[in-house]
């Protein structure tokens, strides 16, 4: 290791938050970068190749810029501020701390809902600007959730008159319906997660108040057809499981005063083997169509644990591994020309 080292001064009373509970934050932050760090009162001091010290010295100079806003530092952000001091470090000249500052509504306990990263911050911009955004991204980077949040933030605003959800009612892998009870019954299971975080923004009473009232409406895409959309802000999640023809169907109904949120994840069709994705087929078709903002969230977006996002990359670059022996294949062995009747090729 070299001798290389920076001082910082740092907050005294921050040092505990950004450290984390018995150092947890600052062993990660010296693994990821192999760094040593001494604190000595409120000096900071940071040894190793000059490269990694200088990565580090500004994820810390962000995550005390966090904690000076009063925010409490978890593994995601710690997780997530190396990840970009590492994976784009042109990037980390913004400030992280500036992410705090949109909040977007609270949840019925009193968790503010907010973007936690680049990509989701772009994304929730995307909402408020345009009529129709897609959001386009790998599992848990919060493209359900912060569309939710939002429809719910306009709703109690009184920006439009009804929230409505949906997605297509397609197995993933599994056959459900020999399950007993009615269509309702067979159909929640898959829009279990539209209510789950309905429940945790809005709280149970008042979700069941306005379903009752027929202002908010969980539905499957079927239930869609020959509908008009006036004033309502529309979520259609799972939308890489819709066909073409259903994916034109949805965004045909949208109507005046309306906002439409689709969402989807490329790499986790449950389509029958080699049907077309409506979201696909959707995103080349309507690419330069005016009002309408595509958003693609990465594995860097994503915030659940820490696994999640090296399980999306582990996939991605397993995935790029077989496209890519499937082309050297084609190349080697070029599909035969069809002989014609006479013989001749």
């Amino acid at each position: 290791m070299s001798d290389y080292s920076r001082a910082m001064t740092v907050t005294s009373e921050y040092v505990q938050n950004v450290f984390g509970q018995f150092d947890a934050h600052a062993r990660k932050i010296e693994k990821a970068f192999q760094v040593t760090m001494i604190l000595r009162d409120d000096k900071l001091k940071i040894s190793g190749e000059e490269k990694n010290v200088d990565m580090a010295v500004s994820v810390l100079e962000q995550l005390f810029a966090i904690a000076d806003r009063g925010t409490v530092i978890d593994a995601q952000k710690v997780d997530y501020t190396i990840s970009v001091a590492t994976n784009h470090p042109e990037e980390n000249k913004e400030n992280i701390a500036e992410l705090d500052n949109d909040i977007i509504c609270h949840t019925v306990n009193g968790k503010p809902i907010k973007p936690k990263t680049r990509g989701q911050k772009a994304y929730v911009n995307a909402i408020d600007k345009s009529m129709i955004v897609f959001g386009v991204g790998p599992a848990g980077t919060g493209k359900t959730y912060l569309a939710m949040a939002k429809a719910i933030t306009a709703f109690k605003n009184n920006e439009v008159n009804r929230i409505i959800l949906t997605r297509p009612a397609i197995e993933a892998g599994e056959k459900l319906g020999f399950l007993p009870g009615d269509l309702q019954s067979k159909v929640d299971p898959y829009l279990r997660p539209l209510y789950d975080a309905l429940h945790e923004i809005m709280g149970g009473d008042s979700f069941m108040k306005n379903m009752e009232k027929g202002l908010i409406e969980v539905a499957p895409l079927a239930y869609m057809r020959g509908r008009t959309l006036d004033n309502a802000y529309i979520v259609l999640d799972e939308a890489q499981n819709t066909t073409p023809a259903q994916m034109k169907m949805f965004l045909t109904r949208i109507g005046f005063g309306s906002k439409a949120i689709i969402t989807g994840d490329l790499s986790q069709k449950d389509l029958p083997f080699e049907t077309k994705s409506g979201l696909e087929v959707a995103l080349n078709v309507l690419k330069s169509v005016d009002e309408i903002s595509v958003c693609r969230l990465t594995s860097l977006d994503v915030v659940r644990h820490p696994l999640v996002q090296k399980i999306v990359n582990a996939y991605e670059e397993y995935e790029k591994r077989t496209k890519q022996s499937k082309q050297k294949d084609t190349t080697k062995n070029p599909t035969p020309k069809k002989q014609n009747r006479s013989g001749r090729r």
